[in-house]
Protein backbone atom coordinates (compact mmCIF):
# COMPACT_ATOMS: atom_id res chain seq x y z
CA UNK A 1 0.00 0.00 0.00
CA UNK A 2 1.31 3.61 -1.23
CA UNK A 3 -0.16 5.84 1.67
CA UNK A 4 -0.36 4.70 4.68
CA UNK A 5 -4.00 6.39 5.57
CA UNK A 6 -5.40 5.79 2.05
CA UNK A 7 -7.18 2.19 1.91
CA UNK A 8 -6.80 1.61 -1.42
CA UNK A 9 -5.36 -1.81 -2.45
CA UNK A 10 -3.10 -1.36 -5.83
CA UNK A 11 -6.04 -3.06 -7.82
CA UNK A 12 -7.85 -0.12 -6.50
CA UNK A 13 -5.68 2.45 -7.81
CA UNK A 14 -5.57 0.63 -11.25
CA UNK A 15 -8.54 0.60 -11.47
CA UNK A 16 -9.22 4.28 -10.72
CA UNK A 17 -6.65 5.16 -13.34
CA UNK A 18 -7.62 2.98 -16.05
CA UNK A 19 -11.06 4.85 -15.39
CA UNK A 20 -9.73 8.27 -16.16
CA UNK A 21 -7.17 7.62 -18.39
CA UNK A 22 -3.59 7.73 -17.16
CA UNK A 23 -0.98 5.26 -16.79
CA UNK A 24 -0.03 6.76 -13.27
CA UNK A 25 -0.45 9.55 -10.67
CA UNK A 26 2.30 11.53 -11.96
CA UNK A 27 0.32 11.60 -14.78
CA UNK A 28 -2.25 13.67 -12.74
CA UNK A 29 0.43 16.63 -13.02
CA UNK A 30 1.78 16.57 -16.01
CA UNK A 31 0.73 20.15 -16.63
CA UNK A 32 2.19 22.09 -13.88
CA UNK A 33 5.72 23.17 -15.59
CA UNK A 34 8.82 21.32 -13.65
CA UNK A 35 10.03 24.42 -13.43
CA UNK A 36 8.36 25.26 -10.49
CA UNK A 37 8.15 22.10 -9.00
CA UNK A 38 9.46 21.67 -5.56
CA UNK A 39 12.08 18.28 -5.94
CA UNK A 40 13.91 18.78 -2.32
CA UNK A 41 13.21 17.50 1.23
CA UNK A 42 10.83 19.01 3.36
CA UNK A 43 12.48 21.19 6.58
CA UNK A 44 10.10 19.18 9.08
CA UNK A 45 11.46 19.18 12.51
CA UNK A 46 12.58 15.39 14.31
CA UNK A 47 9.62 13.84 15.55
CA UNK A 48 8.84 14.48 19.87
CA UNK A 49 7.26 12.56 22.34
CA UNK A 50 4.17 13.99 23.49
CA UNK A 51 6.08 15.50 26.84
CA UNK A 52 8.23 17.56 24.02
CA UNK A 53 5.15 18.63 22.54
CA UNK A 54 3.53 20.32 24.99
CA UNK A 55 7.00 21.68 25.82
CA UNK A 56 7.73 23.20 22.64
CA UNK A 57 4.11 24.72 22.47
CA UNK A 58 4.45 25.89 26.10
CA UNK A 59 7.54 27.90 25.42
CA UNK A 60 5.74 28.78 22.34
CA UNK A 61 3.17 30.35 23.71
CA UNK A 62 5.20 32.32 27.04
CA UNK A 63 5.79 34.40 24.25
CA UNK A 64 2.82 35.80 23.91
CA UNK A 65 2.08 39.27 26.26
CA UNK A 66 -1.71 39.11 27.45
CA UNK A 67 -2.75 43.13 27.99
CA UNK A 68 -5.16 44.94 29.35
CA UNK A 69 -6.97 45.79 26.52
CA UNK A 70 -8.66 49.45 25.81
CA UNK A 71 -9.38 48.96 22.18
CA UNK A 72 -12.40 47.93 20.42
CA UNK A 73 -13.09 49.20 17.05
CA UNK A 74 -15.45 45.86 16.18
CA UNK A 75 -13.94 43.44 18.93
CA UNK A 76 -14.34 43.79 22.48
CA UNK A 77 -13.01 42.01 25.73
CA UNK A 78 -15.57 40.43 27.24
CA UNK A 79 -15.68 38.03 29.83
CA UNK A 80 -16.50 34.75 29.41
CA UNK A 81 -18.35 32.16 31.62
CA UNK A 82 -16.12 29.42 32.66
CA UNK A 83 -18.77 26.67 31.77
CA UNK A 84 -18.81 27.46 28.33
CA UNK A 85 -15.53 26.25 27.17
CA UNK A 86 -15.60 23.10 29.15
CA UNK A 87 -19.43 22.44 27.43
CA UNK A 88 -18.21 23.71 23.98
CA UNK A 89 -15.59 20.98 23.78
CA UNK A 90 -17.71 17.86 24.21
CA UNK A 91 -17.53 15.59 21.23
CA UNK A 92 -20.90 15.85 20.30
CA UNK A 93 -20.64 19.53 19.70
CA UNK A 94 -17.30 19.74 18.77
CA UNK A 95 -17.05 17.94 16.11
CA UNK A 96 -20.89 18.16 15.00
CA UNK A 97 -21.33 19.65 11.30
CA UNK A 98 -24.59 20.43 9.01
CA UNK A 99 -27.69 18.56 10.65
CA UNK A 100 -28.78 17.30 7.02
CA UNK A 101 -30.25 13.96 8.71
CA UNK A 102 -32.82 15.77 11.10
CA UNK A 103 -34.05 12.24 12.70
CA UNK A 104 -30.39 12.15 14.62
CA UNK A 105 -29.62 15.83 14.84
CA UNK A 106 -32.36 16.94 17.34
CA UNK A 107 -29.91 18.34 19.77
CA UNK A 108 -27.82 20.67 17.00
CA UNK A 109 -30.86 22.15 15.56
CA UNK A 110 -32.31 22.45 19.19
CA UNK A 111 -29.19 24.87 19.43
CA UNK A 112 -29.79 26.34 16.23
CA UNK A 113 -33.47 27.57 16.65
CA UNK A 114 -33.17 28.73 20.50
CA UNK A 115 -30.03 30.86 18.58
CA UNK A 116 -32.18 32.06 16.12
CA UNK A 117 -34.47 32.89 18.87
CA UNK A 118 -32.42 34.80 20.80
CA UNK A 119 -30.81 36.67 17.76
CA UNK A 120 -34.12 37.85 16.82
CA UNK A 121 -34.81 38.69 20.49
CA UNK A 122 -32.24 40.92 20.77
CA UNK A 123 -32.29 42.71 17.89
CA UNK A 124 -36.39 42.68 17.80
CA UNK A 125 -37.01 41.31 14.59
CA UNK A 126 -39.50 38.52 13.25
CA UNK A 127 -36.72 36.29 11.64
CA UNK A 128 -33.31 35.21 12.54
CA UNK A 129 -30.94 32.61 10.31
CA UNK A 130 -28.59 30.18 11.60
CA UNK A 131 -25.85 32.75 11.58
CA UNK A 132 -22.82 33.89 9.33
CA UNK A 133 -19.28 33.64 9.06
CA UNK A 134 -18.84 37.04 10.77
CA UNK A 135 -20.09 40.46 10.85
CA UNK A 136 -18.67 41.73 7.85
CA UNK A 137 -19.66 39.31 5.25
CA UNK A 138 -23.32 39.23 7.11
CA UNK A 139 -23.74 42.69 6.40
CA UNK A 140 -21.88 42.80 2.93
CA UNK A 141 -24.88 39.79 2.31
CA UNK A 142 -27.18 42.11 3.62
CA UNK A 143 -26.54 44.35 0.86
CA UNK A 144 -26.77 41.76 -1.78
CA UNK A 145 -30.47 40.62 -0.30
CA UNK A 146 -31.40 44.20 -0.76
CA UNK A 147 -30.76 44.80 -4.59
CA UNK A 148 -31.85 40.95 -4.95
CA UNK A 149 -35.44 42.35 -3.50
CA UNK A 150 -35.74 45.50 -5.30
CA UNK A 151 -35.48 43.90 -8.48
CA UNK A 152 -33.97 46.47 -11.13
CA UNK A 153 -32.47 48.85 -8.32
CA UNK A 154 -28.46 48.05 -8.08
CA UNK A 155 -27.83 51.37 -5.69
CA UNK A 156 -27.25 50.69 -1.79
CA UNK A 157 -26.32 54.19 0.34
CA UNK A 158 -23.62 53.67 2.95
CA UNK A 159 -22.87 55.75 6.24
CA UNK A 160 -19.49 57.32 6.45
CA UNK A 161 -19.90 56.45 9.73
CA UNK A 162 -19.97 52.64 9.06
CA UNK A 163 -16.70 50.65 9.81
CA UNK A 164 -14.07 50.57 7.50
CA UNK A 165 -13.49 47.27 7.66
CA UNK A 166 -17.00 46.33 7.34
CA UNK A 167 -17.11 48.80 4.39
CA UNK A 168 -14.08 47.34 2.33
CA UNK A 169 -16.12 43.87 2.54
CA UNK A 170 -18.84 45.67 1.38
CA UNK A 171 -17.41 47.41 -1.60
CA UNK A 172 -15.75 43.95 -2.73
CA UNK A 173 -18.78 42.20 -2.62
CA UNK A 174 -20.81 44.86 -4.75
CA UNK A 175 -17.60 45.20 -7.17
CA UNK A 176 -18.47 41.43 -8.08
CA UNK A 177 -21.79 41.51 -8.20
CA UNK A 178 -22.32 44.76 -10.14
CA UNK A 179 -23.50 46.69 -7.19
CA UNK A 180 -23.33 50.64 -7.09
CA UNK A 181 -22.11 51.84 -3.38
CA UNK A 182 -22.89 55.99 -2.82
CA UNK A 183 -21.54 57.17 0.45
CA UNK A 184 -23.68 59.38 2.29
CA UNK A 185 -21.37 61.87 4.14
CA UNK A 186 -20.84 62.22 8.06
CA UNK A 187 -21.05 65.55 10.12
CA UNK A 188 -19.86 65.90 13.37
CA UNK A 189 -18.88 62.05 13.57
CA UNK A 190 -22.92 61.06 12.40
CA UNK A 191 -25.17 60.31 9.60
CA UNK A 192 -25.98 63.44 7.52
CA UNK A 193 -29.67 63.18 7.48
CA UNK A 194 -30.01 65.92 5.14
CA UNK A 195 -27.99 64.34 2.98
CA UNK A 196 -29.33 61.09 3.07
CA UNK A 197 -32.88 62.55 2.10
CA UNK A 198 -31.07 64.17 -1.00
CA UNK A 199 -29.36 61.42 -2.01
CA UNK A 200 -32.85 59.53 -1.68
CA UNK A 201 -34.85 62.03 -3.98
CA UNK A 202 -32.03 62.24 -6.50
CA UNK A 203 -31.12 58.40 -7.36
CA UNK A 204 -34.15 56.66 -8.33
CA UNK A 205 -32.14 53.28 -8.04
CA UNK A 206 -31.68 52.84 -4.33
CA UNK A 207 -31.98 49.60 -3.32
CA UNK A 208 -31.24 49.98 0.97
CA UNK A 209 -29.30 51.91 3.12
CA UNK A 210 -26.51 50.88 5.59
CA UNK A 211 -25.70 52.60 8.66
CA UNK A 212 -25.01 51.27 11.81
CA UNK A 213 -25.73 51.24 15.55
CA UNK A 214 -22.99 52.55 17.74
CA UNK A 215 -21.53 53.78 14.65
CA UNK A 216 -17.60 53.49 14.10
CA UNK A 217 -16.69 56.07 16.33
CA UNK A 218 -18.99 54.77 19.37
CA UNK A 219 -21.45 57.20 19.04
CA UNK A 220 -24.96 56.15 19.85
CA UNK A 221 -27.06 58.06 16.37
CA UNK A 222 -30.19 58.99 16.29
CA UNK A 223 -32.08 57.37 13.08
CA UNK A 224 -35.79 59.36 13.89
CA UNK A 225 -37.77 59.22 10.60
CA UNK A 226 -34.37 56.73 8.46
CA UNK A 227 -37.07 53.95 7.94
CA UNK A 228 -40.01 56.02 6.81
CA UNK A 229 -37.84 58.07 4.31
CA UNK A 230 -35.79 54.55 2.85
CA UNK A 231 -39.22 52.78 2.60
CA UNK A 232 -40.62 55.93 1.16
CA UNK A 233 -38.56 55.13 -1.93
CA UNK A 234 -39.24 51.55 -1.73
CA UNK A 235 -35.60 50.45 -0.35
CA UNK A 236 -35.04 48.43 2.50
CA UNK A 237 -33.03 49.59 5.63
CA UNK A 238 -30.43 47.76 6.44
CA UNK A 239 -28.65 48.51 10.26
CA UNK A 240 -25.42 46.99 11.45
CA UNK A 241 -24.99 46.96 15.49
CA UNK A 242 -22.99 45.73 18.45
CA UNK A 243 -25.48 43.11 19.62
CA UNK A 244 -24.56 43.22 23.01
CA UNK A 245 -25.08 46.61 23.26
CA UNK A 246 -28.86 45.94 22.03
CA UNK A 247 -29.37 44.82 25.97
CA UNK A 248 -29.53 48.31 26.71
CA UNK A 249 -30.31 50.43 23.41
CA UNK A 250 -32.97 50.24 21.49
CA UNK A 251 -32.91 47.41 18.20
CA UNK A 252 -33.13 47.76 14.93
CA UNK A 253 -36.36 46.49 14.60
CA UNK A 254 -37.90 49.79 16.98
CA UNK A 255 -35.84 51.77 14.62
CA UNK A 256 -37.99 49.94 11.14
CA UNK A 257 -35.26 48.77 10.04
CA UNK A 258 -35.77 45.55 7.65
CA UNK A 259 -32.41 44.25 8.44
CA UNK A 260 -30.07 43.91 11.08
CA UNK A 261 -26.71 42.31 10.65
CA UNK A 262 -23.16 42.56 12.14
CA UNK A 263 -21.35 40.31 14.42
CA UNK A 264 -22.04 38.66 17.93
CA UNK A 265 -18.66 38.20 19.43
CA UNK A 266 -19.46 40.52 21.85
CA UNK A 267 -21.84 37.98 23.56
CA UNK A 268 -18.78 36.99 25.19
CA UNK A 269 -16.25 35.14 22.55
CA UNK A 270 -12.67 35.85 23.23
CA UNK A 271 -11.00 38.05 21.27
CA UNK A 272 -8.85 35.51 20.14
CA UNK A 273 -6.93 36.92 17.65
CA UNK A 274 -9.40 37.67 15.32
CA UNK A 275 -11.29 34.67 15.19
CA UNK A 276 -13.25 32.79 14.62
CA UNK A 277 -16.33 35.07 15.25
CA UNK A 278 -19.65 34.74 14.25
CA UNK A 279 -22.26 37.20 12.06
CA UNK A 280 -25.89 37.23 12.72
CA UNK A 281 -28.65 38.16 10.66
CA UNK A 282 -32.20 38.59 11.21
CA UNK A 283 -34.83 40.13 8.66
CA UNK A 284 -38.96 41.06 8.79
CA UNK A 285 -40.88 38.18 7.66
CA UNK A 286 -41.80 39.41 4.10
CA UNK A 287 -37.86 38.91 3.49
CA UNK A 288 -37.54 35.58 4.85
CA UNK A 289 -36.98 34.21 1.29
CA UNK A 290 -34.28 36.24 -0.04
CA UNK A 291 -32.56 35.80 3.39
CA UNK A 292 -29.19 33.55 2.68
CA UNK A 293 -28.14 30.33 4.52
CA UNK A 294 -30.61 27.78 6.55
CA UNK A 295 -33.25 28.94 8.80
CA UNK A 296 -34.17 26.09 11.23
CA UNK A 297 -38.35 25.43 12.65
CA UNK A 298 -40.40 23.67 15.05
CA UNK A 299 -43.07 21.57 14.06
CA UNK A 300 -44.39 18.56 15.67
CA UNK A 301 -43.55 14.82 14.77
CA UNK A 302 -46.16 11.44 14.03
CA UNK A 303 -46.13 11.05 18.14
CA UNK A 304 -47.24 14.63 18.73
CA UNK A 305 -43.98 15.50 20.15
CA UNK A 306 -41.73 18.87 19.84
CA UNK A 307 -39.23 18.59 16.99
CA UNK A 308 -36.58 20.69 14.85
CA UNK A 309 -36.00 20.08 11.46
CA UNK A 310 -34.57 22.60 8.71
CA UNK A 311 -36.83 24.81 6.98
CA UNK A 312 -35.12 26.52 4.61
CA UNK A 313 -32.09 25.83 2.24
CA UNK A 314 -31.21 28.50 -0.24
CA UNK A 315 -27.41 27.38 -0.60
CA UNK A 316 -26.72 26.26 -3.52
CA UNK A 317 -25.67 22.64 -1.71
CA UNK A 318 -29.64 22.81 -1.98
CA UNK A 319 -30.49 23.84 -5.20
CA UNK A 320 -29.08 25.24 -8.23
CA UNK A 321 -26.34 27.34 -8.00
CA UNK A 322 -27.86 30.05 -10.15
CA UNK A 323 -30.84 30.47 -7.72
CA UNK A 324 -28.96 30.32 -4.40
CA UNK A 325 -29.27 33.81 -2.61
CA UNK A 326 -25.98 33.04 -1.98
CA UNK A 327 -22.90 30.68 -2.84
CA UNK A 328 -20.42 31.89 0.43
CA UNK A 329 -22.52 31.72 3.39
CA UNK A 330 -22.16 28.90 6.39
CA UNK A 331 -22.96 28.20 8.85
CA UNK A 332 -20.56 28.39 11.98
CA UNK A 333 -23.02 26.55 14.16
CA UNK A 334 -20.14 25.96 17.21
CA UNK A 335 -19.95 29.71 17.64
CA UNK A 336 -23.52 30.47 17.67
CA UNK A 337 -23.77 27.45 20.10
CA UNK A 338 -21.40 29.65 22.22
CA UNK A 339 -23.27 32.80 22.63
CA UNK A 340 -26.24 30.95 22.74
CA UNK A 341 -24.97 29.12 25.45
CA UNK A 342 -23.51 32.80 26.99
CA UNK A 343 -27.17 34.32 26.38
CA UNK A 344 -28.46 31.59 28.64
CA UNK A 345 -26.37 31.95 31.16
CA UNK A 346 -26.07 35.99 31.42
CA UNK A 347 -29.92 35.95 31.17
CA UNK A 348 -31.14 39.57 30.29
CA UNK A 349 -30.12 41.17 33.51
CA UNK A 350 -27.40 40.20 33.17
CA UNK A 351 -27.16 41.01 29.53
CA UNK A 352 -28.06 44.65 30.90
CA UNK A 353 -25.93 44.70 33.48
CA UNK A 354 -22.68 44.21 31.33
CA UNK A 355 -23.39 46.40 29.26
CA UNK A 356 -24.64 49.39 31.84
CA UNK A 357 -21.28 48.30 33.38
CA UNK A 358 -19.27 49.26 30.05
CA UNK A 359 -21.08 52.41 29.19
CA UNK A 360 -20.11 53.53 33.04
CA UNK A 361 -16.93 52.71 32.77
CA UNK A 362 -16.21 54.28 29.29
CA UNK A 363 -17.92 57.84 30.74
CA UNK A 364 -15.51 57.68 33.64
CA UNK A 365 -12.20 56.81 31.69
CA UNK A 366 -13.24 59.29 29.17
CA UNK A 367 -13.84 62.00 31.93
CA UNK A 368 -10.53 61.36 33.30
CA UNK A 369 -8.67 61.90 30.30
CA UNK A 370 -10.16 65.15 29.56
CA UNK A 371 -9.13 66.21 33.28
CA UNK A 372 -5.43 65.82 32.47
CA UNK A 373 -6.13 68.87 30.27
CA UNK A 374 -4.29 66.64 27.13
CA UNK A 375 -7.20 65.16 25.98
CA UNK A 376 -10.13 66.34 24.39
CA UNK A 377 -13.66 64.84 23.10
CA UNK A 378 -13.17 64.68 19.57
CA UNK A 379 -17.19 64.97 18.85
CA UNK A 380 -19.43 66.61 21.26
CA UNK A 381 -22.00 63.40 20.78
CA UNK A 382 -23.35 60.87 22.84
CA UNK A 383 -21.42 57.29 22.84
CA UNK A 384 -21.93 54.06 24.51
CA UNK A 385 -18.66 52.11 25.55
CA UNK A 386 -15.75 53.33 23.13
CA UNK A 387 -15.12 56.92 22.07
CA UNK A 388 -12.82 58.86 19.94
CA UNK A 389 -10.42 61.97 22.05
CA UNK A 390 -7.79 63.95 20.37
CA UNK A 391 -4.39 63.53 22.06
CA UNK A 392 -2.31 66.67 22.55
CA UNK A 393 1.38 64.61 22.16
CA UNK A 394 2.47 61.92 20.45
CA UNK A 395 -0.14 58.72 19.98
CA UNK A 396 2.20 56.61 19.18
CA UNK A 397 5.01 57.11 22.08
CA UNK A 398 1.92 57.23 24.45
CA UNK A 399 0.63 53.35 23.08
CA UNK A 400 4.12 52.43 23.24
CA UNK A 401 4.38 53.53 26.87
CA UNK A 402 1.02 52.08 27.88
CA UNK A 403 2.31 48.76 26.03
CA UNK A 404 5.28 48.94 28.19
CA UNK A 405 3.51 48.64 31.27
CA UNK A 406 0.72 45.86 30.03
CA UNK A 407 -1.91 47.99 28.73
CA UNK A 408 -3.18 47.92 25.12
CA UNK A 409 -4.15 51.76 25.44
CA UNK A 410 -6.92 52.20 22.08
CA UNK A 411 -7.01 52.36 18.31
CA UNK A 412 -4.85 54.93 16.61
CA UNK A 413 -7.59 56.45 14.18
CA UNK A 414 -5.71 59.83 13.03
CA UNK A 415 -2.06 60.97 14.06
CA UNK A 416 -3.83 62.82 16.80
CA UNK A 417 -6.52 61.05 18.07
CA UNK A 418 -7.10 57.49 19.26
CA UNK A 419 -10.52 55.23 20.21
CA UNK A 420 -10.42 53.94 23.48
CA UNK A 421 -13.39 50.75 24.50
CA UNK A 422 -14.11 49.93 28.01
CA UNK A 423 -16.04 46.38 28.75
CA UNK A 424 -17.27 45.17 32.35
CA UNK A 425 -13.76 43.24 32.74
CA UNK A 426 -12.14 46.44 33.04
CA UNK A 427 -12.19 47.72 36.15
CA UNK A 428 -11.98 50.91 38.31
CA UNK A 429 -8.74 50.29 39.12
CA UNK A 430 -6.94 49.46 35.63
CA UNK A 431 -8.40 52.64 34.49
CA UNK A 432 -6.73 54.84 36.97
CA UNK A 433 -3.68 52.98 36.51
CA UNK A 434 -3.56 53.96 32.62
CA UNK A 435 -4.48 57.75 34.08
CA UNK A 436 -1.53 57.55 36.12
CA UNK A 437 0.82 56.49 32.98
CA UNK A 438 -0.64 59.19 31.11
Amino acid sequence: MNYKYFPHTEADLQAMMQTVGISSLDDLYAEVPEAIRFRGDYQLPETMSELEVRQLFEQLGSQNKVLTCFAGAGVYDHYTPAVIPQLLQRSEFLTSYTPYQAEISQGTLHYIFEYQSMMAELTGMDISNASMYDGTTATAEAVMMAVAAGKKQNTVLVSETVDPKTLAVVKTYAHFHGINIEMIPAKDGVTSLGSLNSLLSSLNSVAGVLVQQPNCYGIVEDYSGVAEAVHAQKALFIMNSVIADLAVLKTPGEWGADIAVGDAQSLGIPMQWGGPYVGYMCCTEKLIRKMPGRIVGMTKDNRDQRAFVLTLQAREQHIRRQKATSNICSNQSLMALFVTMYCSLMGKQGLKEAAELSYAGAHYLCDRLVATGHFSLVYNQPFFNEFVVRYDGSVDALQHRLMEHGIFGGVKVADDQMMLAVTEKRTKEEIDKLIELI
